[in-house]
């Protein structure tokens, strides 16, 4: 009689292991498979002229930002970004330089523009498609970044809470 329950026991775990590979085997081909993305391989007679162009390291980033300029911080701004990097950004980020899924974000408005870091919240998908750095990063940390459905506006408030954590503002982030 123990046998039997040995044996179901090991047939539910393999039914789960199976769902499970499933899953994940249907999770990467969705992601793999591009839907609507255009391609970018060439082929041998694609004319040069159909064939999209890397874009142009601008250091902004690809997205609706372009030639942000930073005025004084905002405090009340940056308060309400921590709080909202707290709700969605801290599970992968720390405000240090420590690595958790993602990088440490200290520094990070001493290394990229603001255009950058507001283009890599809203848009992180085509940023880590399109833009060398944000290739570099997705190379080196092995993970994509989600969208974590941020506004333009909560991106703002999520950058000034940064500057304050790099030491930009009249108090450091805590």
């Amino acid at each position: 009689m123990q046998c039997f329950f040995v044996l179901e026991l090991k047939l539910r775990i393999m039914k789960k292991i199976i769902m499970l590979t499933i899953g994940t085997a249907a999770i990467l081909l969705m992601n793999s498979c591009g839907g609507n993305q255009e391609s970018t391989t060439q082929s041998a007679d694609a004319p040069q002229s159909m064939v999209a162009d890397e874009p142009e390291d601008d250091g902004q980033g690809i997205g609706k930002f372009k030639n942000v300029t930073l005025a004084a911080i905002d405090e009340k701004m940056a308060e309400e970004g921590k709080v909202i990097y707290e709700s969605k950004c801290s599970a992968c980020h720390k405000t240090t330089d420590q690595k958790v899924v993602g990088p440490g974000l200290k520094g990070i408005t001493e290394r990229r523009q603001p255009a950058w870091i507001l283009n890599m919240i809203t848009n992180p998908v085509e940023m880590t498609q399109k833009d060398p750095t944000a290739k570099e990063l997705l190379a080196e940390h092995l993970t994509q970044m989600t969208f974590q459905d941020v506004s333009d506006e909560d991106a703002k408030k999520i950058l000034e809470y940064l500057r304050v954590n790099d030491g930009g503002g009249e108090q450091a982030a805590k």
